[in-house]
């Protein structure tokens, strides 16, 4: 073990630290000590998006402590921005320690003199986004580890305008968290008349807000009896989709039973994601039993969105992140045409690794579409900039992710569940599927499959490896994929995109970050993106054809889908 390892562990064991902590630790030493020097070998990065890591002792851990010291730099870092009076929003899911975390980090900055609005029990991220700007806060924090599994906990950190920071005050309140070195730079206590509870009428205001995002409010009156089964699996959910749901004038909602109860041991799914098929076969069970419309899912802080439609042959199937975006992309921009709510000024944003169809269907409707790096918060960055300017109406990414208008600036899973039920209801009272309507998009604006695979590479050496790997890829990019010539390398570390034919190099004009894309000769793009908040490497790969006629779905799907597997074939990745 190295002996800066050491000396944390012992400063652990003989600093003001509880005895249950020290007892961990003292039997850690004889039974894990592995464990042990994982749990402290580094401190637990307070990143650009906040905390996120595995609850337990130590210093590389989520407990009181790494919580505690982090929210005395982020409300110094406040204090420095703000020299009035500094309100903040606290919320938190429903995992194991949320509620602990949310609390402790209220006492702090109300003893830091600063106001606190503390929601009175579990609720949405987007609700605290909503909170945010709806109480002219200057910053807040959700706890959550939004859908990692049950071990995780986390620590969003928000600005003034409800979204997650940029710079430069996300580097800023990194800079500051890291000053705080000892729990005596902490102040715990005091002051606690500077916390209020809120509540209820925080839910009702967003639910008003809400009500405004519905572009067809007749036709879901007349669709009432949509029969929607939906899963918050054990999370947040529960508190506002229902509500949600009845407000856009549905009344046959089924509750998936057995992950209805919030339980941050999340007893029914080894990942609390509606990502994986397996976290919503119990959901899929359930609408299939009762032969309803519209499957729904959302994780423990309701940011994602899962869905599940009946197929043509009458198959219930999940669609993945990228087609419930060109669903309600498309939807939401030919909605508001038709219902004159469109404005020549209307923009839409995606991320640099979601479908690039959706950038065709916005051609298309003579719309800008704008490509932001991963993460809502360069979403919300972007409206920000443009406000006054131009008109967002509706942005989105591939992890499961949509933000309907501009009131909330992060992902939200409750207003996306309500939209996706509108559209379902609409297809529906047109006399068609969802399922026929994604075919459909398809033979228009053209056939886009994507396939994602993430690397997961734990413990001390993972970030190491992972960082191997992507230099690699930039010291000797490949010079074909999947038989395919690369002819444009795009290196948004280096901000450049590179022409391999001509040599001819252009800016790009976002911030750095460490991603690389590979664009083939026949319209392959295969990007690598290490993860933010979790130990992955991950790859996405598109690829596109022609879909001459609804027919002939299932052929040209399996042609797109044997020319990812060449591709990961050709790249020695594992799918």
């Amino acid at each position: 073990m190295e002996p800066t390892t050491e000396k944390k562990i012992q400063e652990w064991l003989e600093g003001n630290y509880d005895e249950g902590t020290k007892k961990e630790i003292r039997r850690m030493q004889t039974e894990d000590p592995a464990g042990l020097e994982d749990a402290f070998y580094r401190d637990l990065e307070f990143g650009t998006g906040g905390l996120r890591g595995i609850m337990g002792v130590g210093t590389n851990r989520m407990n009181s402590y790494t919580v505690g010291m982090a929210t005395q730099g982020y409300a110094n870092y406040l204090k420095m921005c703000f020299p009035s009076q500094i309100k903040v929003a606290i919320a938190h899911d429903s995992r194991n320690h949320s509620r602990e975390f949310a609390e402790i980090t209220a006492h702090i900055f109300a003893a830091n003199g600063i106001k606190v609005y503390l929601f009175d029990s579990l609720r949405p991220t987007p609700e605290l986004s909503f909170a945010i700007r709806s109480l002219g806060c200057q910053g807040g924090v959700v706890c959550t580890a939004s859908h990692n599994p049950k071990e995780y906990n986390g620590y969003k950190a928000y600005w003034d305008d409800g979204a997650q920071m940029v710079s430069p005050h996300d580097k800023n309140v990194i800079k500051e968290v890291e000053k705080i070195r000892s729990l005596d730079d902490v102040k715990w206590k005091g002051h606690d008349e500077n916390i209020t509870i809120i509540g209820k009428d925080l839910d009702d205001s967003y639910i008003r807000m809400l009500q405004t995002l519905t572009v067809n409010p007749d036709i879901c009156k007349a669709q009432h009896d949509l029969k929607i089964v939906y899963t918050p699996i054990h999370g947040s959910g529960i508190m506002l989709v229902p509500s949600a749901l009845k407000a856009f004038g549905f009344d046959n909602l089924h509750v998936v039973r057995e992950q209805e109860a919030p339980d941050g041991n999340f007893p029914t799914v080894v990942y609390p994601n509606p990502e994986e098929k397996e976290t919503m076969s119990i959901g899929l069970k359930n609408a299939k039993e009762m032969d309803a419309d519209i499957l729904l899912g959302t994780d423990p802080d309701a940011d994602r969105v899962g869905a599940g439609i009946k197929n043509d042959k009458g198959d219930w199937i999940l669609l993945n992140g990228n087609q419930t975006a060109l669903l309600v992309f498309n939807y939401i921009i030919e909605a508001r045409k038709k219902s004159g709510l469109a404005r020549p000024n209307d923009m839409v944003i995606k991320t640099i690794v979601t479908t690039d169809m959706i950038d065709v269907i916005a051609k298309e409707n003579e719309i800008k579409c704008y490509n932001v790096l991963t993460g809502f918060k360069w979403i919300a960055a972007l409206i920000k900039k443009l406000e006054g300017k131009e008109h967002y109406i509706v942005g989105g990414e591939e992890s499961f992710g949509l933000m309907i208008g501009d009131a909330v600036r992060d992902k939200d899973a409750v207003s996306a569940v309500a939209m996706i039920c509108e559209i379902a209801a609409v297809a529906k009272n047109e006399g068609q599927t969802l399922f026929k309507k994604l075919i459909d998009l398809y033979v228009k604006y053209g056939f886009y499959k994507e396939h994602l695979i993430s690397i997961t590479k734990k413990g001390m050496h993972g970030s190491k490896e992972i960082a191997e790997m992507m230099s690699n890829y930039r010291k000797n990019p490949p010079s074909e994929i999947g038989g395919s010539p690369v002819v444009l390398l795009m290196d948004y570390e280096e901000q450049v995109s590179k022409n391999l034919k001509t040599g001819a190099t252009e800016r790009i004009d976002l911030p750095k970050s460490n991603v690389l894309q590979f664009i083939t000769e026949n319209g392959s793009k295969i990007s690598a993106r290490p993860s933010g908040t979790e130990p992955k490497i991950k790859f996405y790969f598109s690829v596109n054809t022609k879909l001459e006629s609804p027919e002939g779905y299932y052929r040209t799907d399996q042609i797109l889908e044997e020319r990812i597997e060449k591709i990961i074939a050709s790249l020695n990745l594992k799918s």
